[in-house]
């Protein structure tokens, strides 16, 4: 889906990202993205073994 995306469709994404958020709200979104991200692992990670003792 996502494999005819460039380089530059990249750098277009984050103008326009740094167009709407503006420049000093970007760190800020981008930590709260990463620790999302890492509540999600935690939580897959200890899922996984409860449904590998419930099969």
């Amino acid at each position: 889906m996502l494999h005819n995306l460039t380089g530059w469709h990249a750098l277009i994404v984050l103008a326009i990202l740094l167009l709407v958020f503006g420049s000093t709200k970007l760190p800020s979104l981008a930590k709260g993205v990463g620790q999302s991200l890492r509540i999600l692992e935690d939580e897959v990670r200890e899922e996984t073994p409860a449904r590998d003792r419930a099969a």
